[in-house]
């Protein structure tokens, strides 16, 4: 089958599935004791600590450009400060054990031992091959790290590399439609695929206050409506936003092809089913309220 047969949203799909398996750590008891081990105890700090550490010992700014929908005064309150109790490498270290332990727990060993997983795993390297460093930071740090052995733990971190590498020109589209960090989190919470403005002020530091005046400029420019529901207008940018990101990202799936990326994505999914349904995620975390 030819690349021109891949639909161009078959890669998001890819990425959703292969994305939702990737962050089961970051809500696993598991990261929270490997970090505390480390003496990374505070719970907003664990995520700076895992995803920017292939960055190397940066600071705030580094990690507030790269992430994007963080408040910088939240990240300068742990960053450069959790490099001082442990240094990327060790946390590095300390998010693989993480990982593998949360995928044992949440699929049990005879997936993890299983041919699909292997398959998945090869599936996905595959489709990595594809992914670009230039202007991808996050990606780029995380292609530098060694592939794992294990089948399961090598579908982690080619999951890791396709979320980052869509998740680096994600960003690059969001500051091309003129959303700051916040008022993406706002648009994409109101469409209600995206964090509850309950785990937005939790994680990403941002208050009520700042919620609310990042709508109020959102309904200036016609995108949301009084009662904070995206208008015509907000739906259309949305949208495009995830149909350019999309294009930007279609390299990798177009390498893998239509039969690879379908069969990525149905084991995927099956894999993400099966974590979702031993608790992975929190009930609250995904809606408009």
């Amino acid at each position: 089958m030819t690349t021109a047969a891949l639909d161009a949203r078959a890669g998001r799909r890819c990425h959703n599935v292969l994305n939702s398996l990737h962050a089961t750590h970051y809500f696993s008891p598991d990261l929270g004791e490997e970090l505390d081990a480390l003496g990374i105890t505070h719970p907003k700090a664990r995520n700076f600590a895992v995803r920017a550490a292939a960055l190397g010992p940066v600071g705030p700014g580094t990690v507030t450009a790269a992430f994007y929908n963080y408040k910088y005064e939240l990240v300068a309150r742990h960053v450069p400060d959790v490099w001082e109790k442990a240094t990327p490498a060790q946390t590095l270290a300390a998010r693989a054990r993480a990982a593998d332990s949360t995928l044992r727990r949440l699929l049990g060993e005879d997936v993890l031992a299983s041919a699909e997983m292997a398959e998945a795993a090869r599936l996905a390297l595959r489709a990595t091959e594809a992914c670009t460093r230039p202007a991808r930071p996050l990606y780029s740090a995380h292609a530098d790290l060694p592939v794992p052995d294990q089948p399961h733990m090598a579908l982690f971190h080619a999951a890791t590399l396709l979320r980052e590498h869509r998740g680096d020109g994600h960003v690059a589209v969001l500051m091309s439609a003129e959303l700051d960090g916040l008022e993406a989190v706002v648009t994409h919470t109101a469409t209600g695929k995206g964090m509850t403005p309950k785990w937005v002020f939790g994680t990403r530091g941002w208050s009520q206050e700042e919620w609310d005046a990042a709508r109020a400029r959102l309904r200036e420019r016609g995108l949301i409506d009084a009662a904070g529901e995206l208008t015509e207008q907000g739906v259309t940018l949305r949208a495009g936003i995830e149909a350019e990101t999309d294009r930007l990202d279609r390299a990798p799936y177009e390498h893998l092809g239509a039969e690879g990326v379908e069969r990525l994505t149905e084991l995927g999914k099956a894999f993400a089913g099966a974590a979702v349904g031993a608790g992975a995620f929190p009930a609250d975390l995904i809606g408009k309220e």
